[in-house]
């Protein structure tokens, strides 16, 4: 994970997604918000992440939708997969 006091760009991001599913800890909020103050490419970055999230929720809500489970094609959710399991690999590098 995390080796020294900062994050780079590249791990922000990939917490930043993660935050929007659980809670972080303290510490790592603290660092993510240090970094966010001082990069414009990931505080825009967690921007449209929370704008597609609450586009999808409104949405969820016009509809009528009160479940948040969102239900993908089974090739989309491969296709998910496998670019998640590429970037876990290329993290490890």
């Amino acid at each position: 994970m995390m080796n020294h006091w900062m994050f780079n760009c590249k791990e922000v991001t990939r917490v930043v997604s993660e935050s929007m599913d659980r809670t972080l800890p303290i510490h790592q909020r603290i660092f993510i918000r240090i970094h966010l103050l001082m990069c414009k490419y990931c505080s825009r970055f967690r921007s449209q992440l929370l704008l597609i999230r609450n586009l999808i929720r409104s949405e969820k809500m016009r509809a009528g939708d009160s479940d948040d489970t969102i239900v993908l094609p089974p090739d989309a959710c491969g296709r998910i997969k496998r670019s998640l399991q590429k970037s876990s690999e290329n993290l490890k590098e």
